[in-house]
């Protein structure tokens, strides 16, 4: 198959933007839902809570699955499918009589929703040079960051105002329209040579750098994503409502926002190590905040800097991701989400209890500890790895990494 690129600026095609939007709203939407499906349904909190770690879950394990479909059978494909199921679950959720049928209902949505971010990620590896990517990379996230933005601020105004059945709703119509939108978008060419699928899996599984780079995202993803979904939950538990809890999480989409814009301009003209180090700097002072404080004020702040620290820290990461394993990209694409959110899962599901008892200040002391040695890591081994060899074409090789006992001052924008 003859690949097509995107077009020269490298910016992400329009459907591929629009379905990584969706999947992000309903992703997070659940944060400001969780008291008010507790008391809908006369469940517990902490079973409330299982929708979002179970969603979570579903969303990382299912991620081995779609990145070797992809590998095999194509990104388009993949995602137009899997968009198509994920709209049929969000129906099921908004009519769920009980606790049982809505979570079954997550579990599914989070599977197929969790083949949109990753696939959209190696679609964008596919046909997006190195020298560009994580710009490319950076304009996607940004559009996913308003579609989380608004997923939390709308959520929670639309579950008091109305239902929050409609939240689970709206992004199952949005879906079945990105799948028709998505028919147009040509098929990347894929690399070949590493053996069907148990040679997509041994090239990444046999990567030692594949696997540093999952267990760093499986730890963000505990830190960052599960912490994160308790925010509004802390609010509310101070008699904030959902509306405004909402609109205060949503602080976090647009720290994205603004800071992935911050780092399209410094990739390339600082090393990625040092991307890293910022922005688990400002993740570990957003968890500080709220540790001390859980205000209004505080929250605004914490989700602003936690939108930084994804915005450096993630982004710099999911491009290292996309370059580890050149060779089986959506295999490794598809395990490094499936680590980030297994770890965002765990950390949901045991800050639960912790979240029913009211022990905030120690979930978010925990989170702002684990933020230190995630960070030093990240930044020692970055600073280690050296890319494979480029083709002309700007691509990478499929060669091994290698060692460069002489570091570059900046690095490549594809780290």
């Amino acid at each position: 198959m003859t690949q097509r690129d995107t077009p020269p600026s490298g910016r992400p095609p329009v459907a591929l933007s629009a379905a990584g939007f969706v999947s992000c709203f309903d992703r997070f939407a659940i944060s400001p839902l969780l008291i008010l499906i507790s008391t809908g349904l006369g469940i517990p909190l902490s079973t409330a809570v299982v929708t979002a770690s179970a969603y979570f879950l579903a969303y990382g394990l299912s991620q081995p699955l779609w990145g070797i479909l992809s590998d095999r059978v194509g990104r388009v494909r993949v995602m137009r499918v899997t968009l198509l199921v994920a709209a049929l679950a969000g129906a099921v959720s908004a009519l769920a009589p009980n606790a049982a049928v809505l979570i079954g209902a997550r579990i599914v949505a989070g599977a197929c929703y969790g083949a949109v971010v990753p696939t959209s990620l190696t679609y964008l590896g596919d046909t997006v040079p190195a020298a560009r990517r994580q710009r490319a990379l950076s304009d996607l996230m940004a559009v996913m960051a308003v579609g989380t933005a608004l997923a939390t601020a709308v959520a929670g105004a639309l579950a008091e105002a109305v239902d929050w059945r409609l939240v689970f709703a709206a992004p199952a119509v949005c879906a079945v329209v990105c799948s028709w939108a998505l028919r147009s978008l040509p098929e990347p060419r894929r690399e070949k040579g590493t053996g069907g699928i148990g040679g997509h899996l041994g090239a990444v599984l046999r990567n030692r750098w594949a696997l540093t780079v999952f267990g760093l995202a499986f730890v963000e993803g505990a830190v960052l994503l599960g912490t994160m979904t308790l925010l509004a939950t802390a609010l509310q538990a101070r008699d904030v409502s959902a509306s405004v809890a909402g609109l205060a999480t949503a602080m976090y989409g647009v720290g994205v926002v603004v800071f992935s814009q911050l780092v399209r301009f410094l990739s390339g003209r600082l090393p990625v190590w040092v991307l890293i180090a910022i922005g688990g700097a400002q993740m570990c002072a957003g968890y500080a905040i709220v540790t001390a404080w859980v205000t209004l004020p505080a929250v605004f702040t914490t989700g602003l800097l936690l939108g930084g620290g994804w915005s450096f820290m993630h982004s710099s990461l999911q491009a290292w991701a996309t370059s580890v394993v050149p060779q089986a990209r959506g295999t490794a694409v598809a395990f490094f989400a499936g680590a980030l959110f297994i770890g965002s899962s765990a950390a949901a599901a045991a800050g639960g209890p912790l979240a029913e008892n009211g022990h905030f200040a120690l979930l978010f002391g925990i989170a702002c500890a684990l933020t230190v040695p995630l960070t030093l890591t990240a930044v020692l081994t970055r600073r280690r790895w050296r890319p494979a060899a480029e083709d002309p074409s700007g691509h990478e090789g499929t060669g091994a990494a290698r060692r460069d006992p002489h570091p570059p001052t900046t690095a490549t924008p594809a780290g």
